[in-house]
Formats: C-alpha cells, structure tokens, sequence
C-alpha cells in the first residue's frame, strides 16, 4: 500500500508550514465570497496559536492573500469563529 505525504500548508501570520488539518482555511470563492473551513479558490491558512490569529496585522494579511478587501462584517465573524475554533480540543 502506499503511503501518503501529509499535505503541508503555510500560516500567512506566522509563515511556518503545518500538516492542513491543523489550520483554519480562508477561501475566496468567485460565486458564494469568502468562505471559512470549505470551498475551492484562493486561500489562506491560519494556524492555531492565539499569537497568529489575534495578530494585530492579520486583517491586512487576509486581504493580501486573498487579493480582495475584507467587509467589517467578516471581520466580526471571522474573530468569532476563530475563538470557538480554539476552544475545541485539538
């Protein structure tokens, strides 16, 4: 049987490169907008650490990774998700 590589992302806060079940996915999709955890497009990846998502610079990094601007509502949404996404045992 052969055995697979994990697949490796990159944190866009942080910049070091994790196995992509242990990140949070950002993805612009061109029909439903910006999507969290699903959907083909372009992504961003975040890792667990409180120090890379509650970094005062990642709403500029977002916007630059996924080459769109992000709405104040998102925002909102985005650092409430991120919170209940770190209270899940990992």
């Amino acid at each position: 049987m052969i055995q697979q590589n994990p697949v490796l992302r990159m944190c866009i806060s942080c910049r070091k490169t994790y196995d992509r079940k242990d990140l949070l996915k950002i993805t612009k999709d061109h029909k439903q907008g910006i999507i969290l955890q699903k959907g083909m497009g372009r992504s961003a990846y975040i890792c667990k650490s409180k120090k890379c998502y509650s970094d005062s610079k990642i709403k500029k990094k977002l916007q630059k990774a996924l080459k769109t601007f992000l709405e104040p509502e998102f925002v909102e949404i985005f650092e409430k998700e991120i919170t209940s996404y770190n209270n899940y045992p990992h």
